[in-house]
Parts: C-alpha cells; sequence; structure tokens
C-alpha cells in the first residue's frame, strides 16, 4: 500500500484512527479491518486523535449509520447507494446485500488517494464529485430510490453550502434518502476545545438545535428522523451515560430525510 501520512487530511484521521483502535479490542463493537491496514501503514503515533468522547461518537454512529442503512436496504434491496464525502470509510461491505449499486464519491484529491487503499469491483466503484456540484451526477446509473449518505460532511458547511448540497441532491436525484449527520450550535461555536478536531486546522460550520432547520432550505424534503449518538454511547459505559445526561443537547445526531 502507497501510502504516506501526508495523504490523508487530518479530518479523515479522526474516524481511521477510532476504527482502527475499537477494530483491535477485544470486545470490539464495530470491525473495520481496512481501517486498521491503513494506520498500520501509516506507522504514525495517531492517539491524540482517538480520545475517550470522540471514540465512542465514532462507534455509535458507525454503528447507527450501519442499522439504519440495512433497515433503507432492506425496503430497497436494488438501491442506489452514494456514500458522498467517503474520505476512507468503508460502509460498502457492512451493508452490501447482494444487489445494490454502490459508488463512494469524494474531491479529486481524496479519490486519488482512496484508490491507493480501495479497487472498484462490479458494484462499489469510486468517483470524483462535489456535495456543492452536481455534474458528477450525469454519471450514475438511473434507479428508482437512491440513498445518500453524508457522515462527518455537512458539519464543516456554512448555512448557504449546506443550502447548496440540498438544492443539488433534489434536482439531480428524482427520489431519495438522505443519511445526514448533524451538529449543535454549541459544536459550531467550540471546535477549537473539540477532544479530536481541536488537533486539526478544520472548524465545524452551521449548526442547528433540530434537523427541522434544513427544511426551508428545501423544502422538497421531509425529515423523517432523528437521533443523538447518546442514544447508542450511554448504552456502553458510564461515562457514555453521564455524557447523555449532561451533554444532553450537544452530542451530534443521525437525521434521515426523504424526498
Amino acid at each position: 500500500m502507497d501510502l504516506k501520512f501526508g495523504d490523508i487530511q487530518e479530518t479523515a484521521l479522526i474516524p481511521l484512527a477510532i476504527k482502527a483502535s475499537e477494530t483491535t479490542r477485544p470486545n470490539a463493537r464495530i470491525k473495520d479491518e481496512k481501517a486498521k491496514e491503513i494506520i498500520e501503514t501509516l506507522g504514525v503515533d495517531v492517539s491524540k486523535y482517538d480520545p475517550f468522547l470522540s471514540h465512542e461518537g465514532v462507534v455509535a454512529r458507525t454503528i447507527m449509520y450501519r442499522d439504519m442503512l440495512k433497515k433503507l436496504i432492506k425496503e430497497y434491496p436494488n438501491a442506489l447507494c452514494i456514500n458522498l464525502g467517503c474520505g476512507f470509510d468503508d460502509k460498502f461491505s457492512q451493508v452490501d446485500n447482494g444487489k445494490i449499486t454502490w459508488f463512494d464519491v469524494d474531491l479529486p484529491d481524496q479519490i486519488a488517494v482512496r484508490r491507493k487503499v480501495y479497487s472498484d469491483s462490479e458494484r462499489c466503484k469510486m468517483m470524483e464529485g462535489s456535495a456543492l456540484e452536481g455534474g458528477w451526477t450525469n454519471n450514475l446509473p438511473k434507479s428508482e430510490m437512491n440513498i445518500i449518505v453524508m457522515e462527518g460532511v455537512l458539519e464543516y458547511f456554512s448555512k448557504e453550502q449546506v443550502k447548496i448540497c440540498l438544492n443539488m441532491l433534489c434536482d439531480n436525484f428524482e427520489h431519495g434518502y438522505l443519511l445526514a449527520e448533524l451538529h449543535s450550535p454549541f459544536a459550531e461555536k467550540n471546535s477549537k476545545h473539540h477532544d479530536a478536531v481541536k488537533h486539526t486546522n478544520a472548524s465545524f460550520g452551521w449548526g442547528t438545535k433540530t434537523g427541522e432547520e434544513y427544511l426551508p432550505l428545501e423544502p422538497r424534503m421531509k425529515l423523517v428522523s432523528e437521533r443523538s449518538y447518546n442514544e447508542e454511547m450511554k448504552k456502553y459505559t458510564i461515562r457514555g451515560k453521564l455524557f447523555a445526561i449532561i451533554g444532553k443537547n450537544i452530542n451530534n445526531r443521525l437525521a434521515l430525510y426523504k424526498w
């Protein structure tokens, strides 16, 4: 694997480091052998990207995204699935039912690095594309149902960028579901204090109290459900339970939209 530390954006290192770390634990709640392989190849200390709360949050969101995707794919077994802003994420292997068509989409520089780690297969391919511009969607096969995954992407967008993204999705996909990671106004104001993000040059964008705040930006969308990562995090540790109480309204959420 021809991969160097500088190849990977720091924000992509956070979930990679956490998934790799969790995979090595005796009672791992998630398994991501590809993340483990990438971190081992880099050969650098990434422990600063793996503090407790971020670790529990990434594990929780991985489980929640997986379970929501499996539920949707069970309902739409031939769906076209797009992991938009995929980074190094390996969702396809977690949810593949033997029928779905999957595209991992990201900006050209990220896809170039991803190709050092992943290979295209018949039903899972990589594609260059932006969440803020829809030209790349012309190269996709047509499908009656489209499932768009955006994990760890929208939280770095301004309100105007979120609107552009939502409008683009509804303009280019006649019907679809969007799985979106949302964060709070508190997180927006405190990027520099986030236990993992503070070690990067990134900062959070527009934060919302509820997923309903997205709807005026794109009236074609409806909010189907919204769940805090606290719901999963509190299942495993005392600290997770305490954070669910103390940080009741500040943890990230998984929102499901339909149009």
